[in-house]
């Protein structure tokens, strides 16, 4: 499938950020606590689409940290760099909490099944053995994806509604342009860890139908609605 050119990194417009502005970052990183941040442990990267246009295909690099054994959560950057703008984010879960969503939930939500096996969705500068290890866990696994930030079109601000995203599940889908940029970039061979990978097992109960978009298109649309006054509020007196 042929493409565009790779989506490229966006400047945000602004006046560089002062020497005062960076003084006082400094400051306050050696006094204050991190700890959602500090939970972070992995950089993994993959491919989004638009969920309602396939044609969209991004690069994402998501920053992860555990929740527990069957949950995990990501920051996503369009770029491993120091300036990299934060994109989106994503909930990664278990087949088995999947399982537990209500069905009108399920379509917001894509498996990785044939990402990691297909050798697309990796770990930069890893060992292969160190990130298999790992991703036979995320073979088994959903995903929530939600993008702020249209970058794929250029914008410079995070412009326009949320988004929701969806992973590739088949081949033929992402465009080879930008398959072969990330593979030269980040010196990886997405057929050789293919053949790797091939041990590895998906989901105990295959992938579910509503999953995926539940083959459709998803688009997030603001609608007006009336706004819920203050006095109609429940009150709580203390």
């Amino acid at each position: 499938m042929e493409g565009e050119n790779r989506s490229t990194h966006v400047s945000v417009p602004g006046e560089p950020t002062h020497t005062k502005t960076s003084l006082v970052e400094k400051a306050t990183s050696t006094i204050q606590s991190f700890g959602p941040i500090n939970k972070i442990h992995q950089h993994l990267c993959a491919f989004h689409f638009y969920a309602d246009d396939m044609t969209r295909q991004v690069e994402a690099h998501h920053y992860c940290g555990h929740q527990n054994e069957e949950m995990r959560q990501c920051l996503i950057y369009d770029s491993p760099k120091p300036d990299a703008n934060l994109i989106g984010l994503e909930y990664i879960i278990s087949e088995e909490l999947f399982l537990t969503v209500p069905d009108e939930e399920k379509p917001l939500w894509h498996s990785h099944q044939y990402e990691v096996k297909s050798g697309m969705l990796f770990m930069p500068g890893v060992p292969g053995p160190v990130e298999r290890k790992d991703l036979e866990k995320v073979c088994k696994t959903y995903g929530k994806t939600i993008h702020f930030w249209q970058i794929d079109r250029g914008d410079t601000l995070p412009l326009g509604l949320p988004q929701v995203m969806m992973a590739f599940t088949r081949d033929g889908q992402l465009y080879d342009n930008l398959a072969q940029d990330v593979q030269k970039e980040f010196g990886v061979s997405f057929v050789k860890e293919r053949e790797n990978r091939a041990y590895m097992t998906g989901l105990a109960n295959g992938i579910h139908p509503l999953a995926n978009a539940a083959g459709k298109g998803l688009k997030t649309v603001l609608r007006e609605t009336d706004c819920k006054p203050v006095d109609a509020v429940p009150r709580v007196v203390v």
